[in-house]
């Protein structure tokens, strides 16, 4: 019977992050630098608004695009943050994490046949949808530019069959951000093709310098871009799995019905711990970014000095450096890191083939860790070399 499955979703596999997560899960005294699970509790306030929500019985569906009050609250929030404007009333809807705003995005967009630019290596989340969308993945080679994919990378891939782009900027798994300049750039150059864009800001929250910039909020360009974010990594809430899709009216109420027979909404006790996040902890993210700046300066001082080519990440909380001295396939070394030195990180073939030669590791943990962590890695980096 296994035959008759539907053969887009039998070629696909369980992401390589989860794969290897998985892989070392029994292998004893490891430390796991794998998985970006902030280690920060949620907020005490967001979590009693959520045990408020319970006591007031607030347990039954939501309008599809969530609560309005709520979509008021996140469309105040990218307004301020980040200049952004959508409709809370038509342009936002509240999703079950950022990936679920990634699947109905693609689904609402992609006709088969159809090409999706995105920068390599890159967040294995959205090739497998793409290919289940019966669309085609088309990354680009961003290894030899700091990871940005710019303007002058994108535009040799442009072909009569490209659809979307889609920008992930700060970067899973390199941390790097696109600069305003390289941001302009892609917005005129894209301005009057008819090619969507989909900006994933899920790490917008983690900028270093507090200073994102959205594609969506150049001349132009809300028009013909989706917004993707959510609370998981800004305010530590990944179990409540509350994300956020922003569009243009003409495509949200699309994405709205792929949403509604997908989903029918999210979770109506996560969204009011939403709601409180959003407008009583607009600020809660600040801290978080400060340690995570603090881990991203440790771990890269650690490996520049331990020999590693590394690029210093700009946001979010990984890093991503080069073990190609080491003449070793990216699965290879990280079971000898495994194996050897008792530490787990992700192998870069997790990130698509242009992250073979690298590793991501995470420095979402706590300081004691990563300095566990990085010792046990210096010590095996000097017996091989």
């Amino acid at each position: 019977m296994e035959s008759l499955l539907n053969n887009q979703v039998k070629s696909i596999e369980i992401s390589g992050i989860r794969q290897f997560f998985n892989m070392v899960a029994n292998y004893k005294d490891v430390i796991s630098l794998t998985i970006g699970q902030p280690d920060f509790q949620t907020p005490e306030h967001v979590k009693e608004a959520a045990i408020d929500a319970v006591n007031h019985n607030h347990t039954m569906y939501t309008h599809n695009a969530g609560l309005l009050e709520l979509r008021k609250a996140v469309s105040s929030f990218v307004s301020t943050k980040y200049g952004l404007s959508f409709n809370p009333e038509s342009e936002v809807i509240t999703t079950v994490g950022a990936s679920q705003a990634i699947d109905i995005t693609m689904r609402t967009i992609l006709s088969e046949g159809d090409e999706v630019i995105l920068p390599g290596p890159v967040y294995p989340g959205y090739e497998p949808i793409i290919k289940m969308c019966g669309a085609k993945a088309v990354h680009v080679d961003t290894t030899r530019n700091g990871f940005r994919m710019t303007k002058d990378l994108i535009e040799p891939h442009i072909t009569a069959n490209t659809k979307c782009i889609i920008i992930p900027y700060p970067s899973n798994p390199t941390g790097c951000r696109l600069s305003e300049e390289e941001l302009a750039e892609i917005a005129e150059f894209l301005l009057d093709k008819n090619i969507f864009v989909v900006s994933d800001e899920i790490y917008s929250e983690l900028a270093f310098d507090g200073n994102h910039k959205s594609i969506a909020a150049f001349p132009g360009m809300k028009e013909k871009t989706i917004v993707i974010n959510g609370l998981s990594k800004s305010h530590s809430m990944t179990g409540w799995r509350i994300g956020f899709a922003f569009a243009p009216e003409y495509i949200a109420k699309h994405m709205l019905k792929v949403h509604q027979y997908n989903v029918s909404c999210a979770s109506s006790i996560s969204q009011y711990a939403a709601l409180e996040a959003l407008t009583n902890g607009k600020n809660d993210a600040l801290e978080m970014r400060k340690e995570y700046e603090k881990r991203m300066e440790y771990v890269f001082g650690r490996l520049v000095r331990m020999g590693f080519e590394v690029e210093k990440p700009e946001g979010a909380f990984y890093i991503f450096p080069s073990i190609k001295q080491f003449n070793m396939s990216s699965f290879d070394f990280a079971m000898k890191l495994v194996e050897e030195a008792g530490v787990a990180v992700v192998p870069g073939s997790a990130f698509s083939g242009l992250g073979e030669g690298y590793v991501r590791i995470s420095y979402a943990y706590r300081m004691d860790v990563l300095e566990d962590g990085m010792n046990r890695i210096e010590e095996l980096i000097y017996k091989m070399v």
